[in-house]
């Protein structure tokens, strides 16, 4: 059950990842968003709430952080899909 919640909470963070940043063709890339908001709530939200002194619990700083890193994430992202297909 954990496992369905992360991967349900990965999703909406990288779809507020994708609004944030703005989408392409106006509507959000699913597997982008998936993948970013899972990479990005792992590594910004750990790295925030470990900075915070929050430990592992689901707190406003992981939850931040958790955002930020996915935006970093699909931007890194678009990065390199641009440039492969240009």
């Amino acid at each position: 059950m954990l496992i369905i919640a992360l991967i349900l909470f990965g999703m909406v963070i990288g779809a507020a990842a994708q609004l944030i940043v703005g989408r392409p063709q106006g509507r959000i890339d699913w597997p982008m968003a998936f993948v970013s908001g899972l990479v990005g709530s792992f590594v910004g939200g750990l790295l925030a709430s470990l900075i915070a002194g929050d430990g592992l619990a689901i707190r406003p700083s992981g939850i931040i952080g958790s955002i930020v890193g996915a935006i970093v994430v699909t931007l890194i992202w678009r990065l390199v899909r641009s440039r492969q297909q240009a």
